[in-house]
């Protein structure tokens, strides 16, 4: 059971989470790990009696993430664990609520980039076509369609709203990370998915009106669980191993760069704030030429 906060902890976290959430404008999900990180740390110091943040030593800091090492945290996860620690410090410095930051000297944790399974055009051809022509099944080709032809990620997907795509124009209104809106292109064959699912499957499957797009039997908003499980669904219906919607969006940007969008373009699609974000998938892309060439080239 998780031990309950002390005061100090509690308003420090309290901080942690407002600050992020409404003067960084960080996205939920963010908030809710650096919040959990926080409390983590909290419930470590507590093992040693140290009941106020302003008690926290660079030791203690360093014995933390040393100690989640040896639990086999993975290095991404040590990463944010470590900025998250940064954060939490740095605010409450900045703030004077104590003296000196202990994390200032804490080592940068590095996650090691690996490089994101992208599937091949064929592969995700044979997943477009699994779904059956249910309601459901209208429904969840059009949501794999949306997913691949728009590069959106599940928040963005689950919270769209018929106002927000525009099938007549071949456009989508998406809100990213700290509620930053885009605007990203829609292909022939995602609006007319989309349009069947709206104009056939939704009114057959939902009893009274919704303005969701992607919804349940009750016009509800399917979750973001919910949707990964249809990606999954049907990749196995493919014959295809573990995909998830984040696939389709690695699959997504990749397949613009191989067909010669420049990069920036691609960071803009994606809502990337920072071009080295979109960068890896030049990578990817290097890495699928490179294979290609050693399984064809007789002298590779």
């Amino acid at each position: 059971m998780a031990r309950e906060l002390t005061p100090g902890w509690q308003r420090a976290v309290a901080a942690l989470r407002s600050h992020l959430a409404d003067e960084r404008g960080l996205s939920a999900h963010t908030v809710a790990a650096y919040d959990r990180d926080a409390r983590q740390l909290a419930g470590f110091c507590a093992g040693f009696a140290i009941v106020e943040p302003a008690e926290v030593t660079p030791l203690v800091l360093r014995r933390f993430l040393a100690e989640l090492g040896r639990r086999g945290y993975a290095r991404g996860s040590l990463a944010r664990k470590a900025a998250a620690v940064r954060a939490l410090f740095g605010l409450l410095d900045a703030r004077g609520l104590i003296d000196g930051d202990p994390a200032a000297g804490l080592a940068t944790s590095r996650a090691g980039r690996s490089l994101p399974r992208v599937l091949r055009p064929d592969e995700v051809e044979r997943m477009l076509v699994a779904p059956d022509d249910s309601p459901t099944g209208l429904r969840d080709r059009a949501l794999l369609e949306f997913l691949y032809a728009s590069g959106a990620r599940v928040s963005e997907l689950v919270a769209l709203d018929d106002d927000a795509v525009d099938l007549a124009t071949g456009s989508a209104r998406l809100f990213g990370k700290g509620d930053k809106e885009r605007l990203v292109p829609l292909g022939a064959p995602v609006r007319a998915a989309v349009a069947r699912w709206l104009g056939e499957g939704r009114p057959a499957l939902v009893d009274g009106s919704t303005t969701v797009v992607f919804c349940g039997g009750g016009g509800q908003r399917l979750d973001p669980r919910t949707v990964r499980r249809i990606v999954e669904r049907y990749a196995a219906a493919a014959g295809l191993p573990r995909v998830t919607p984040h696939t389709l969006r690695h699959s997504y940007a990749t397949h613009l760069l191989e067909g010669g969008a420049d990069l920036r373009s691609v960071q803009e699609l994606l809502g990337h704030a920072a071009l080295a974000t979109t960068q890896i998938y030049t990578h990817v892309s290097r890495e699928q030429l490179r294979s290609a060439y050693e399984h064809a080239h007789p002298r590779a």
